[in-house]
């Protein structure tokens, strides 16, 4: 029914063959190779299906290695160790451009004059200068805007209506009637942040003790409440469908759409009306693809962010195997008209500019590090 093997935030198997390659100055030979026909892209899944590189392949008669990534920081984490020398394009989250990349030299500015027009044809809310696709000086253009989407958790509609989600939001999770009838996806940034706004803290500003000690005991009341743990996306959507759960912690667009398309409409990703996220209550993740600042960058980098936005090649992006969710290019009829009506309802698009308009962008919790050791305490025990 579902493909098990892709989940955005699964945690893959990690070999640190290329950690030990930078460290040790010994990159494969791909690497070291004249860059011309030659191309590296460290990237959500999406971007390394075939049914999107492979057209770039046989056009520009190039090698392109693609690889998945499968956390934000740590993705940075692995230029910042020497891995500028191995990709040429990284495709992440919306604040790590902005906020730590550019500023730390790890990617470098694109051509305005070029790729701004592309933004025009977008959605309005990235119309360009596109805040999160700018320096902080707005002046430089650090990449390309394409997936996005609301990601706060998902219901069974037939157990709860999306009327009665939307309304308790995140506190839904907190009802003692709850208890035993919900799941968790463990990404655990993602619960992080849901977990505060379960706790009426805002994620993305500095916290209090206070309020760090609201989000702890927010964590364990939740964790100890859900009927089941997994990073699998596609079991929990079968836990959903199957009656075992009537909600899980943690999804959106992005998890239930597979499920959706399938035909289970009654698997639905929420996102509440409000919240302490100065008064919204959803959060919307928007992917950025940037050029590497590497020092024998490939002249290809620039061709495939003018290539994705093509609108055969963004449907390929937007429905790439696995999950679905809608691309900034749907702005444009040539691109909107590529869907058909079963794949505009798989990821909401009926609701979409509503759940945007409750949530508030993905960004970077300063306080993140003292709230995972409480996060995996609380874990550790409800796995106990």
């Amino acid at each position: 029914m579902f493909d098990s093997r892709i989940s955005r935030r699964n945690f893959l198997q990690q070999t640190g063959i290329w950690a030990a390659a930078a460290a040790a100055g010994t990159f494969p030979s791909f690497a070291r190779a004249a860059r011309e026909k030659e191309l590296n892209i460290y990237c959500w899944e999406g971007y390394n299906s075939d049914d999107v590189l492979d057209p770039f392949r046989r056009e520009f008669a190039a090698t392109v290695r693609a690889e998945g990534l499968t956390s934000d920081p740590d993705a940075v984490n692995r230029l910042r160790a020497g891995e500028t020398k191995v990709w040429d394009l990284i495709n992440v989250n919306n604040p790590w451009a902005r906020e730590m990349m550019y500023p730390e030299g790890l990617i470098k500015p694109i051509s305005r004059e070029r790729f701004e027009p592309y933004f025009a044809k977008m959605m309005p809310q990235f119309s360009p200068p596109y805040r999160w696709a700018m320096d902080k000086g707005g002046k430089d253009l650090l990449g390309m805007v394409q997936r996005f989407g609301p990601f706060s958790f998902v219901v069974n509609t037939d157990k709860i209506s999306r009327a009665t989600a939307e309304d308790q939001g995140f506190k839904l999770f907190l009802d003692p009637a709850m208890k035993g009838k919900y799941g968790i996806l463990t990404y655990d940034n993602w619960n992080i942040y849901h977990m505060s706004v379960a706790a009426d803290v805002h994620p993305f500003k500095k916290h209090t003790k206070e309020e760090i000690a609201k989000f702890g005991k927010t964590a364990r009341q939740i964790f100890n409440g859900a009927k089941n743990l997994t990073d699998d996306l596609v079991q929990m959507n079968l836990a959903l469908i199957n009656g075992e759960i009537d909600a899980y912690f943690t999804g959106g667009t992005y998890t239930a759409s597979p499920a959706r398309l399938d035909g289970a409409t009654k698997v639905r990703g929420i996102t509440p009306k409000t919240g302490p996220m100065d008064g919204k209550g959803g959060i919307v993740w928007i992917e950025l693809t940037s050029v590497v600042n590497n020092p024998d960058p490939s002249p290809l980098a620039e061709e495939f962010l003018a290539y994705v936005q093509r609108p055969d090649v963004s449907k390929k992006v937007a429905f790439a195997e696995g999950t679905y969710n809608p691309v900034t290019q749907m702005g444009n009829a040539d691109v909107l008209n590529q869907f058909s009506a079963e794949e505009l309802d798989a990821i909401q698009w009926d609701t979409l500019e509503e759940e945007m308009a409750n949530s508030v962008d993905y960004d970077i919790n300063p306080d993140y590090s003292e709230m995972y050791d409480l996060y995996s305490a609380a874990k550790r025990e409800r796995e106990g």
